[in-house]
């Protein structure tokens, strides 16, 4: 391993072999399902909540290697954080992944997640890697219907 691409490969690799949080949530707060109709990502997110924590989240579906992944990557990032963290989150992640080349990119508050920024290289996977944050954004804002990336 050289560089950054090949850390973000191994990482992108690692979590669709052994996604975290992949499976279904016994008794959740919240379920919401997400579609990408270009690749045919899908995706259901589960949520418990303990007030306005995020107690727990999981994710079931099917999808490429970049969309699992992202899934993967995200619920870690907002398990045992306020909602309103949450969408901080999904604010900087939104903003990494749209970005211009030589925008700058919120280290502090991505971690990890940073490490998705590859995608950008691939405009047509960038819908890939956003499917699961369209959906969390949804289910935190009350919504229940199917979220597209469309």
């Amino acid at each position: 391993m050289n560089d950054v691409s090949d850390l973000y490969q191994e990482i992108i690799i690692d979590h669709n072999a052994r996604p975290r949080n992949f499976r279904e949530l016994e008794t959740p707060d919240k379920f919401i399902e997400g579609y990408n109709p270009i690749c045919g990502d899908k995706i259901i997110l589960y949520l418990k909540f303990n007030g306005n924590m995020i107690a727990d989240i999981s994710f079931q579906g099917s999808g490429c290697a970049i969309s699992r992944a992202s899934a993967s990557m995200m619920t870690e990032a907002v398990k045992g954080i306020t909602k309103q963290g949450a969408n901080g989150i999904f604010e900087a992640f939104h903003n990494m992944i749209t970005r211009t080349p030589g925008d700058g990119i919120d280290v502090a508050t991505l971690g990890d997640l940073e490490f998705l920024s590859g995608v950008t290289a691939f405009p047509a996977r960038i819908k890939c890697a956003i499917l699961s944050w369209h959906t969390l954004r949804a289910a935190l804002h009350g919504n229940d219907e199917i979220v597209s990336t469309e």
